[in-house]
């Protein structure tokens, strides 16, 4: 007689294969695992972490406060951001080059001026789920047209992973719970065909798992050196200056390029650093 063996801890249950389903069914196989991708954007698991208002997917942005929520959250919706839950910060200082090889100086946003960046929220609210699912926490938020006005409310954070009773015991299963992500929410904000997230979306926020800084190169004064992704024609020989991603540039992959021949265009990267080109056979 044979018995099985059924996995109850999280972590076994995200690395279960049923049979017959190939690798690609996994989570951490999947084209978009963080960000927005083929099968879904992740981050719209983010917008409804906490009871009450709605974030928005990829910034600190409250963009809709319910109607039940606590009273001192109803200011919210007027251009309002979360600043920090329990004291963990989720905005950090952003300083760079302003040009290949420049010094590294603060580097203000365009839109606000503002020298600091939201934290990407899968890394920044992984403590908050771990420690705080299902009880309440105190949240700042700060006004963004007047960063020296706060607000404080004591915000229930959600829970992750819905739960089932076993053996009348509760039981966290590797499934998203349904309050944080109703039917629909995760493949809203995706372009079809791909190809149009894949070069609209820009640095470091991407339509799929795909790389952005490559061949990078370390250099004395703890800056590094490397290439645009998207930076056609490149050889071994090239020199790793990284081209500022703009759908404009004819040295950058283009849209005419992605929908009739992205897989001439793109370019495989191993290591970090581009495939080697195929060898010629005397």
């Amino acid at each position: 007689m044979s018995k099985s063996i059924e996995a109850k801890n999280l972590s076994a249950q995200l690395q279960y294969q049923a049979a017959g389903n190939p690798p690609s069914t996994l989570p951490q196989t999947a084209i978009s695992n963080a960000f927005p991708g083929l099968e879904m954007d992740f981050r719209n698991i983010w917008k409804r972490i906490l009871v009450g208002i709605e974030l928005h997917e990829s910034s600190n942005f409250v963009v809709a406060v319910d109607d039940d929520a606590p009273p001192a959250a109803g200011q919210l919706d007027n251009d309002y951001r979360l600043m920090s839950i329990e004291g963990i910060e989720f905005m950090v200082a952003v300083t760079g080059p302003l040009y290949p090889g420049g010094d590294n100086v603060s580097l203000p946003d365009t839109t606000f001026g503002d020298p600091q960046m939201s934290l990407e929220w899968s890394n920044a609210l992984a403590s908050i789920i771990q420690n705080y699912s299902g009880k309440s926490v105190h949240c700042v938020f700060e006004s963004l047209e007047n960063p020296k006005k706060t607000v404080k409310v004591k915000l229930k954070v959600r829970k992750f992973f819905d739960e089932a009773d076993v053996n009348g015991e509760k039981v966290k299963l590797a499934v998203i719970a349904k309050d944080i992500a109703p039917p629909g929410q995760l493949t809203q904000s995706l372009c079809s065909p791909w190809q149009n997230d894949y070069r609209e979306c820009a640095c470091f926020y991407w339509a799929a798992t795909r790389p952005d800084y490559v061949n990078v190169e370390a250099r004395p004064d703890g800056t590094s050196t490397g290439n645009n992704w998207m930076q056609k024609n490149r050889t071994p020989d090239t020199p790793n200056v990284y081209i500022v991603d703009d759908w404009m540039d004819i040295n950058l992959v283009n849209y005419t390029d992605l929908f009739r021949h992205w897989e001439e265009s793109l370019r495989f990267i191993i290591g970090g650093k581009d495939e080697q080109p195929p060898q010629k056979v005397e």
